[in-house]
């Protein structure tokens, strides 16, 4: 049976594009079998869940018309499954650092990239991520999309970083960060706990924060001296950082 929905009902789940209703709301559209069965599957509640034909997920959906679908989608390409879900409450600070790697963000403004770097921390085992508050919102739907499901799972929370480093160093945890200046990250010594700090995609790594960075690392091009593009994505060097130092096994300090 197709269900009718209200359009007060359409215009809210469209109106969850917009970060102030997904902030007032504490509520965000996810899309897609798999990454809505995964969000669900790994402990995040859903509102409410809308399909366009048969679908198997654990919890009871609403079945709509393709046509409302595409009303309420935020995608260009509607998916047959919508979720509007509840937003995860952002765990306090734990002193991660102690016994892991923490991923702290300056700034990485596109959605995508943000998407990307959670994924890669679910990937290499990291839990903890902290963004600057001009870091691009967790929730907007080309990050949950490109999370792939990962954001059950890795914990983000927004806060200054400068405050948050000179926390992580009273610790006597390290404190790393990429730069084009840096030491060869494959030569230098890594542990297996501390801060990672990735900045901008134009800028990098704000200068307040460069400043307080313990361990500054430079990803190098291949074969050295090479002529190549000025860097890296943001997304893909957080990747390779995160496969370097797991791939060390190094020890915690």
């Amino acid at each position: 049976m197709i269900h009718e929905l209200t359009k007060a009902r359409v215009a809210f789940v469209r109106s969850l594009r917009d970060k102030r209703y997904r902030d007032e709301s504490g509520l965000f559209v996810a899309e897609g079998v798999k990454l809505v069965g995964d969000l669900i599957a790994g402990g995040m509640e859903a509102e409410a869940v809308y399909v366009t034909g048969d679908a198997s997920l654990p919890v009871p959906a609403e079945r709509i018309s393709p046509a409302v679908m595409a009303r309420m989608s935020h995608l260009k390409s509607p998916s047959p499954v919508l979720a509007v879900m509840r937003k995860r409450e952002a765990k306090p600070d734990c002193h991660a650092w102690l016994d892991n790697l923490v991923l702290a963000l300056d700034g990485v403004q596109d959605p995508g990239n943000l998407g990307t770097i959670i994924r890669a921390a679910d990937w290499f085992g990291i839990e903890h991520i902290v963004c600057s508050p001009s870091t691009a919102d967790i929730y907007n739907t080309k990050t949950v999309q490109a999370t792939m499901g990962a954001l059950c799972r890795v914990d983000v929370r927004y806060e200054p970083l400068e405050p948050l480093i000179e926390r992580a160093t009273g610790d006597g945890v390290p404190v790393y960060g990429t730069f084009l200046d840096g030491d060869d990250i494959y030569a230098s010594e890594l542990s297996a706990n501390g801060l990672i700090v990735m900045g901008n995609e134009g800028n990098g790594i704000s200068a307040s924060v460069a400043g307080m960075v313990t361990h500054r690392l430079l990803i190098p091009s291949y074969p050295e001296g090479r002529a190549t593009g000025e860097s890296l994505n943001v997304g893909v060097a957080t990747a390779v950082v995160c496969s370097v130092f797991r791939g060390r096994g190094a020890r915690k300090v």
